[in-house]
């Protein structure tokens, strides 16, 4: 189907632009939201009519958007979710999700606003980014985790498993520790052990001396 746009479209074009795609593309997406016109006679010239009011609405909508973008780009959400010990998640963080936690947070964010490039499945801070305007983005972060005291740990810079990691050489410490204190114990008694040996021989050579 050819369509004019009337806004930029990601990977597809600017105003203005009369352009073809999928049917389904068109029915399902731009067309219900406004955003093109089938590229008929007289869209075509009704947009050019239109065209100065369209740029004006534009330039506004990304003013606000861009102000919406100032103080959202940057910002980090909590998303607590259960974790197999590896980190994988039980399931996937969605659109949904996140623009929920936008939201609970004082930023209104539809969840088609939200680009996933790939799927959420696993503990960590995740970038991800926000269509707030044809021509506006802002990126954001999702912490990830299984408590809000994992969520700090890694807020702070470290991963789960760099402290999962960091445990396990601690534990792997103390249990070398504690077998060089049994070692030291070990030759404490032997050392023990021969003072005694030496004192009887002593005692004994002293009886024969005498006798």
């Amino acid at each position: 189907m050819q369509i004019v746009l009337l806004e930029r479209v990601e990977k597809l074009g600017q105003m203005g632009d009369v352009v073809t795609v999928k049917d389904g593309y068109a029915r399902n997406f731009l067309l219900p939201q406004g955003k093109a016109l089938r590229a008929t006679e007289g869209n075509l010239k009704r947009f050019e009519e239109q065209r100065a009011q369209l740029e004006a609405r534009n330039l506004e909508q990304r003013k606000e958007a861009e102000a919406v973008g100032e103080k959202l780009e940057g910002q980090s959400f909590v998303l607590l979710r259960s974790a197999s010990e590896a980190g994988n998640l039980y399931g996937s963080v969605t659109t949904r999700d996140i623009a929920d936690a936008a939201t609970e947070n004082g930023f209104t964010i539809g969840r088609e606003q939200v680009i996933l490039d790939k799927p959420v499945k696993e503990l960590g801070l995740h970038p991800i980014r926000i269509k707030l305007h044809a021509e506006v983005d802002a990126t954001i972060k999702i912490n990830v985790a299984r408590t809000a005291e994992e969520a700090e740990i890694q807020a702070a810079g470290k991963s789960i498993a760099e402290l999962r990691a960091e445990e396990e050489a601690a534990e792997d410490l103390d249990v070398a520790a504690l077998f060089e204190d049994v070692g030291k114990f070990d030759e404490d008694d032997e050392d023990d052990a021969r003072s005694d040996e030496s004192g009887s021989d002593s005692e004994t050579a002293q009886g024969d001396d005498e006798v």
